[in-house]
């Protein structure tokens, strides 16, 4: 990949879920219409710099699989791949 993400700011893959209706029909993505809120970390920044000049070190780092916020990714395509950019604080929990 030719991102290389800066500060605090992670790449995330959106991991597709599949949503099923109690008889078993596995609804496509087009009508579910609700964006992941889970995904794996294709790249991630060096961490922030604090006030006191010191460097925060990233809790997250490129192949763990991460939950995070609902509204705050911000979607690019590249090569016509969906990815998502978000803040390290706006993850809320490493998947193990």
């Amino acid at each position: 990949m030719k991102l290389q993400p800066v500060s605090d700011y992670i790449i995330i893959e959106p991991l597709k879920q599949e949503v099923k209706t109690k008889s078993g029909i596995v609804l496509p993505d087009t009508v579910t219409k609700e964006k992941p809120q889970e995904g794996k970390v294709i790249a991630a920044g060096p961490g922030r710099t604090l006030e006191s000049g010191a460097h925060a070190k990233m809790q997250v780092k490129t192949g763990d699989r991460v939950l995070f916020t609902k509204y705050s990714p911000t979607e690019v395509k590249i090569d016509g791949k969906e990815f998502f950019v978000i803040k390290e604080e706006d993850v809320m929990a490493i998947v193990k």
